[in-house]
């Protein structure tokens, strides 16, 4: 089941009228099983009934019948065919959507990986190229697959999440329905069969259902549906003409640092609670020249800043004399309110004998707030 304060179906047909560009609704969840195809499906139903345009790009049933029923006579773009390692898969037509050109599309599994051979590699990419072709979109996702939560998950679960969407695909979202079951429920439909085939339950039971992980993922998803909502309430006031946050935060990353990943998407998720502009930047000192660095951790350096990027943020080169000095020159430039740096690595006799760059920091950023994150666990 999902939660009673949810927008109407009126309200999204009301805005899918209100420009060209498509409108994008998610059904977001906490685990499988809890409904969300379900849920999708049905609400497609019903603007099929008040004579909306409605079609299928793809729906993944996985077999469960009620899930099956709810199709009915939902019109399914035909599928594309693709033969990979010997195994014929079938993925969405994109083509054949953009052919058909439905006002709204119905598309399951939003962090699904595309086969070899499409015009993209993830749906996530099939879906922004729908909603810039003026089709409104209805999908589904489960809230591990957020790529900023992808450390916070695995520690917790154990699991690593191969299959990420980037939060800014999210947060582009008109409209975010949590669809929700208590946790002991999912694992009594586990149980009964209704989500995996009877080889897979006790595994799935001792490992990724376990109640604790449950409810913990379900108490993420709670919270990252109300900071949806949160963030349309500041756009709505901005357009509106109140003051918005004069929060900026900055991210520093550094080529020495084993897990600047982990720290960008700290960073960008303390930036979201502010409802904040964000940067991640390197800072270019003399001796992290280019010439100076290997190829290696040029190549960590670029995926750094292409993931701050995909987590809504703005990734930027800054020289300076020493990081201290660049880091202050940045942060006055910006306007930065949070500066964000990672716990050094050295050890404690190396600290005590050398000046911390992290007291050289706080004394040159004099009124800006600096959070020290641990990048280590």
């Amino acid at each position: 089941m999902s939660t009673d304060t949810r927008p109407s179906p009126e309200l999204f047909l009301s805005l899918l009228r209100e420009q060209q560009r498509g409108r994008l609704k998610v059904y977001l969840g906490f685990a499988p099983g809890v409904g969300k195809t379900y849920e999708m499906l049905q609400e497609g139903q019903r603007l099929k009934r008040q004579g909306v345009d409605v079609a299928i790009g793809v729906v993944e049933t996985h077999g469960r019948a009620d899930t099956l029923a709810m199709v009915g006579e939902l019109e399914k773009v035909p599928s594309r065919k693709l033969e990979y390692r010997g195994v014929v898969l079938e993925e969405m037509d994109l083509d054949a959507v953009l052919r058909r050109r439905p006002t709204v599309v119905l598309v399951d599994e939003l962090a699904h990986t595309n086969a070899p051979g499409g015009r993209h590699g993830k749906r996530y990419q099939d879906v922004e190229e729908l909603l810039r072709a003026g089709i409104s979109v209805i999908t589904t996702m489960n809230v591990q697959h957020l790529e900023s939560l992808y450390e916070m998950v695995e520690r917790f679960t154990g699991v690593k999440v191969k299959e990420r969407v980037p939060d800014y695909v999210l947060a582009q979202a008109h409209q975010v329905v949590n669809v929700d079951l208590p946790a002991e429920d999912l694992q009594e439909r586990m149980r009964a069969g209704k989500i995996y085939p009877a080889e897979r339950i006790e595994r799935a039971l001792a490992n990724f259902f376990t109640e604790p992980n449950l409810n913990q993922l379900r108490e993420i998803a709670l919270e990252q549906v109300a900071h949806v909502l949160d963030r349309r309430r500041q756009e709505r006031e901005r357009d509106s003409g109140v003051a918005n946050t004069s929060e900026r935060v900055m991210v520093c990353v550094s080529s020495r640092s084993p897990n600047a990943l982990k720290l960008l998407r700290k960073g960008a998720r303390l930036a979201d609670r502010f409802g904040a502009p964000w940067y991640a930047v390197y800072i270019e000192t003399p001796s992290e020249r280019t010439e100076r660095v290997d190829a290696a951790t040029e190549r960590r350096l670029t995926d750094s800043l292409t993931l701050a990027q995909q987590l809504d943020g703005v990734p930027l080169r800054f020289k300076g004399a020493s990081l201290p000095d660049a880091v202050s020159s940045f942060a006055r430039e910006y306007g930065i309110t949070h500066i964000v740096i990672g716990r050094s690595q050295r050890s404690w006799y190396r600290r005590l004998f050398h000046a911390s760059v992290l007291d050289q920091l706080l004394r040159a950023v004099a009124g800006v707030d600096v959070v020290v994150v641990d990048t280590c666990g």
